[in-house]
């Protein structure tokens, strides 16, 4: 690697607001925030909205969305349309 054309990696403390976690691990992402970590040194402080710890995908609780029952609903809403060559098609494109 060339010297000085890369960022400092360093400790820093992201904590989860939504979660209430905080976890300890490396980034160049700076603060001028600090916090006590648990081994009493004390670290960057980078506060975050979302998370592994409260992401829907990662905590399991991600909601899987009906698609069929969506498009049947839109067609029962809209109809359908049939096209000069017998095929039937959805409202969309006109």
């Amino acid at each position: 690697m060339k010297p000085r054309i890369h960022p400092t990696s360093r400790l820093v403390v992201f904590r989860d607001r939504a979660a209430d976690v905080a976890f300890l691990t490396r980034s160049t992402a700076d603060s001028a925030e600090t916090i006590t970590w648990e081994d009493g040194s004390t670290y960057p402080l980078i506060d975050v909205e979302t998370s592994s710890a409260s992401h829907p995908v990662y905590t399991g609780t991600a909601r899987v969305l009906d698609t069929a029952g969506r498009v049947e609903r839109f067609e029962r809403r809209y109809g359908t349309r049939t096209t000069g060559h017998g095929r039937t098609h959805g409202t969309h494109g006109l």
